[in-house]
């Protein structure tokens, strides 16, 4: 009689390994890597054929010889009279992390903001506020208004955020549309997800019911009317993969989809005005004097949306 149960048990646990095993994996998603192999705009090894017809150098990303950039975001009418930002986040680890205002129109930077440490994976500005990626899996809220003044201030001036951190299922990079933020997990061994949050007037982040899948090894998101853009990176020797996502699908397999490979260690991507700007961390001080990193590049890559949209109609 004692061994009866265990008997069942065992073909228990034997039918659910083989239900498990029957049932499908993710499909893998091919990424387009077809390249000439000549010379390129930036250095190392050509991404691909796609990357390099799109793609153009920008403006040059600040103190990369003390900080490390990670996500972007873009701030229309920073100033009141019309004039834009283009914002990235940078973190040293054990110091504040810190907010750069890089003007799209000039390449130069208007101003460094200091906030709180984090990985700052993440930013952007919706309804009166910039969403910035806090500690663990949290989300905080700077005002823009006391932004704005930090940011016309000498020096480097210190910004507190507004209330407490919104704690999230994920935050590793976050991007905007409308009243709708998105926030997800970068996860190196398979896919990643990613929710929706309605932001009110306050700031205040209410969840959407429903994940959304993301590719592997998610860095940075851009959102447009009819697409997520995500840049995807993981190792400073291994080329970077950008996926234009035809929104509408949570499941990636079911969702239209394009994917092409980018230079190494890409990081947050923006769009401002109909360009999409890119962000390498691979200039930064802890990457940049190893042999190991295939591509160094300081500076914003820019590319037109429409390029990268038509990709998937």
């Amino acid at each position: 009689m004692a061994r009866r149960p265990l008997a069942i048990l065992t073909a228990v646990v034997t039918s659910a390994a083989a239900l498990t095993a029957a049932l499908p994996a993710s499909a893998a998603i091919t990424c387009d890597t077809a390249t000439t192999g000549g010379a390129t705009f930036y250095d190392g090894p050509s991404a691909s054929k796609k990357y390099d017809a799109r793609f153009s150098n920008s403006a040059s990303i600040p103190n990369l010889s003390t900080y490390t950039p990670q996500g972007a975001g873009t701030w229309y009418n920073w100033d009141g009279s019309g004039k834009n930002l283009l914002l990235v986040g940078s973190y040293r680890a054990g110091a504040d992390s810190q907010l750069y205002g890089i003007d799209p129109a000039t390449g130069s930077t208007v101003g460094v903001v200091a906030i709180a440490e984090s990985h700052v994976g993440g930013i952007t500005v919706s309804k009166g506020w910039a969403f910035v990626s806090g500690a663990g899996s949290s989300i905080r809220k700077y005002s823009l208004t006391s932004l704005r003044d930090a940011m016309k201030a000498a020096g480097t001036p210190y910004l507190a955020q507004v209330g407490t951190a919104r704690d999230v299922a994920g935050s590793s990079f976050i991007g905007s549309y409308g009243d709708s933020l998105f926030s997800g997990t970068f996860n190196d061994t398979g896919r990643g997800t990613m929710y929706e949050y309605k932001i009110a007037d306050d700031g205040t982040l209410t969840t959407v019911a429903g994940a959304w899948e993301v590719p592997t090894k998610t860095q940075g998101l851009t959102v447009t009317a009819n697409h997520f853009i995500y840049s995807t990176s993981y190792g400073r020797g291994n080329r970077s993969n950008l996926y234009v996502v035809k929104r509408g699908q949570k499941d990636l397999d079911a969702a239209a989809l394009s994917c092409f490979r980018a230079p190494s260690m890409t990081e947050g991507i923006t769009e401002y005005n109909g360009t999409a700007y890119l962000v390498y961390e691979s200039g930064s001080y802890l990457y940049s004097g190893d042999p190991a990193t295939l591509n160094v590049i300081p500076r914003l890559h820019k590319a037109s949306i429409s390029s990268l949209t038509s990709l998937v109609p």
